[in-house]
């Protein structure tokens, strides 16, 4: 069975999700969140799912090294960014290669790197006059949003969008296929 593990800093819907696809899964055990904000609503969320949290400072997010032993400990085969806004450190993505996955809310390589994430991606979008948006799963590497596309999907923007109603069409492509796109990768 690949163990995963979720990495989050807010909310969680998309991580909920990919707990809920893999939940009677015999191949895939979501088996732990990585969460650097101690007050953010996945940790409940997870928890009531009954899935191991390690709530981890900024510091240690960023030390390669604590990272890769958190994973090691935790027997973690596979890691998926859910809404978190941290960079991977470099020796996570050594130690992890092609076993990074991060969901991006725009079309790579438009609108990413560092500071292109929530409404300020959206804002940028609409405010280039562009014709469409949607998502971009990809591999993680050691720069942002940069990494191997794996899956994109696509939305119109409508005339009058506004940042909250493109973001509103952007998870609903979230929920529709991250999850998919994980096992794909997983499992072939």
């Amino acid at each position: 069975m690949k163990k995963l593990a979720l990495f989050a800093s807010g909310t969680g819907s998309n991580a909920v999700k990919i707990a809920e696809y893999f939940s009677n899964s015999s191949e895939v055990e979501v088996g732990l969140l990585v969460c650097n904000k101690p007050d953010a609503p996945v940790i409940e969320k997870l928890s009531a799912k009954g899935i191991a949290c390690e709530v981890i400072t900024n510091q240690q997010a960023s030390n390669g090294t604590f990272m890769v032993d958190l994973m090691t400990k935790h027997q973690i085969d596979f890691v998926v960014l859910a809404g978190y806004l941290r960079k991977i450190p470099d020796e996570l993505v050594a130690a992890y290669p092609k076993a990074i996955l991060n969901i991006h809310p725009a079309l790579l390589p438009k609108y990413g790197g560092r500071g292109m994430y929530g409404a300020h991606v959206h804002q940028a979008v609409i405010a280039a006059g562009e014709k469409e948006s949607g998502i971009t799963i990809h591999y993680v590497n050691e720069h942002y949003d940069e990494g191997t596309i794996v899956f994109q999907a696509k939305t119109l923007i409508e005339i009058g969008e506004t940042p909250d109603s493109l973001a509103a069409k952007i998870h609903q492509l979230e929920h529709a296929h991250f999850a998919e796109t994980i096992a794909k990768c997983l499992l072939g």
